[in-house]
């Protein structure tokens, strides 16, 4: 039976500006299985960024619950959430966020300081990240000496350095050039092939939406009920709802019905 990591109940943020109320998500129901790769797509101000925020521990929806691996986090206090995100989730942002004066290696280390890993144990753990993201031989360089694309990879290895239970990408290739756009969701999707990384990604761009096992759409703060399949999925040959072989040509998985 599949596990479920991420879940979300009737999840509404609604901000104050002036006399008004603006609702910046509404109502949405998303499920995410442990290993899946989930990709959001809309259109700018269609709350994609918001509801990212809200799933990382960053924000507080206005009513709702989030669940991540099992314990519902907008009941969390404050005070305890950065447990949370230190530990549960790690986040890939479109700038890369990494620190100037620090080395690639020294960006990946910074997420375990205070974790209880010896110097020793974290040095292991970046190198082995930056490995896995094809960047050992970088590992002393800092950002400004960084491609774009190396330094969305010491990002997403940033991101992975407590194993947690899922990574949240907004709009990761949003800064990229066209073909360092493609190593870096082709690198995201094998880290969820091989190594069963949980991702959930928002992008305004179809094209990197696509690569995803599954493709779901916000418009104006709601989820949409439509859903793709996307190439992670259809080169597996596996259904994204149940997991179970397709093949090619099926129009609905033979086994839960599911529309591809």
């Amino acid at each position: 039976m599949s596990e479920i990591v991420l879940e979300t109940e009737k999840l509404d943020k609604v901000y104050k500006l002036g006399g008004r109320s603006i609702r910046a998500l509404s109502d949405i129901n998303l499920k995410v299985e442990r290993g899946d790769f989930v990709s959001i797509m809309g259109p700018s101000g269609s709350g994609k960024t918001t509801m990212l925020n809200i799933l990382g521990c960053l924000d507080r929806p206005t009513s709702g619950k989030v669940i991540l691996d099992g314990v519902d986090v907008t009941s969390v206090p404050e005070e305890e959430l950065y447990k949370i995100r230190r530990y549960k989730v790690g986040f890939v942002f479109q700038t890369f966020n990494l620190l100037p004066y620090l080395s690639a290696l020294e960006n990946v280390e910074l997420p375990m300081e205070g974790t209880g890993k010896s110097r020793g144990e974290m040095r292991k753990r970046a190198r082995e990240l930056l490995r896995l993201v094809g960047l050992a031989e970088r590992e002393n360089h800092k950002p400004l000496r960084l491609s774009a694309g190396e330094q969305q990879r010491v990002a997403i290895a940033r991101a992975l350095a407590n194993d947690p239970s899922i990574v949240l990408a907004d709009e990761p290739t949003g800064n990229l050039d066209a073909k360092t756009k493609y190593e870096i969701v082709r690198l995201l999707g094998k880290l969820n092939a091989e190594q069963g990384t949980t991702i959930v990604m928002v992008t305004h761009d179809g094209a990197m939406a696509s690569h995803a096992r599954r493709v779901l759409f916000l418009s104006d703060g709601k989820l949409l009920a439509k859903e793709k399949m996307g190439l992670l999925a259809k080169e597996k040959l596996a259904c994204p709802a149940c997991g179970r072989e397709i093949q090619s040509d099926h129009a609905f998985c033979p086994h839960c019905g599911r529309k591809l």
